[in-house]
């Protein structure tokens, strides 16, 4: 009767275990998830801030406003149709 009352003691003692174990390792993945937006996040960052670096002085900016098919004040725009595409 002793080995019976023990092994159910035990047993109890295992399925409390269980749950949390079983959130640890889910949060172990969504951590693991969540650290790799955060690096993917951080490379955009590095990106946008050179972006910005590069449109702060004028020729990037010029050239990115050219790019949008944006002209002078009295420059003339022109619209050539039927080129292949790139």
């Amino acid at each position: 009767m002793g080995r019976v009352a023990l092994l159910v003691v035990l047993g109890a003692i295992l399925l409390l275990y269980i749950a949390p174990v079983s959130h640890w390792v889910t949060q172990s993945g969504t951590a693991a998830d969540y650290r790799a937006e955060v690096s993917r996040l951080e490379a955009e960052s590095a990106r946008l801030r050179g972006r910005i670096a590069t449109l702060g002085r004028g020729e990037g900016l010029e050239r990115e406003a050219r790019r949008l098919g944006m002209v002078r004040r009295g420059e003339r725009a022109w619209v050539i149709e039927g080129l292949p595409p790139r």
